[in-house]
């Protein structure tokens, strides 16, 4: 299997099991995954409304781009890359994106 396929797969499943632990909080919100293999984006969609609040976030986004799983956003608490981590993304072939250039190489992932 190439690596982006593979990447897509582990893509998929992370962001699945996210959706459904955050579905199953039981908050009032719901959460979505939208999988894009063509533009190779990535989200958590959370939507729904807790009492008079309505919440339309998106609490993860992931890009794959040459070859590299960069994570755009992530609003979890234990982060997502600990999850690409355990699933055998090795951290050169994960890049914090939401970090400022200068402070990604300092981080222990990817640069660019």
């Amino acid at each position: 299997m190439d690596t982006k396929l593979k990447y897509q797969n582990i893509i998929q499943s992370v962001l699945q099991n996210h959706a459904d632990y955050r579905t199953a909080l039981g908050d009032g919100y719901a959460s979505q995954v939208l999988f894009d293999d063509e533009r190779r984006q990535y989200l958590v969609l959370d939507i729904g409304w807790s009492g008079d609040k309505y919440l339309h976030a998106t609490p993860i986004h992931l890009s794959l781009i040459d070859e590299k799983i960069w994570i755009q956003w992530d609003d979890t608490e234990e982060g997502v890359a600990s999850d690409l981590l355990a699933a055998g993304v090795p951290k050169e072939d994960i890049v914090l994106g939401f970090r400022h250039p200068k402070i990604r190489q300092h981080t222990g992932f990817a640069v660019a």
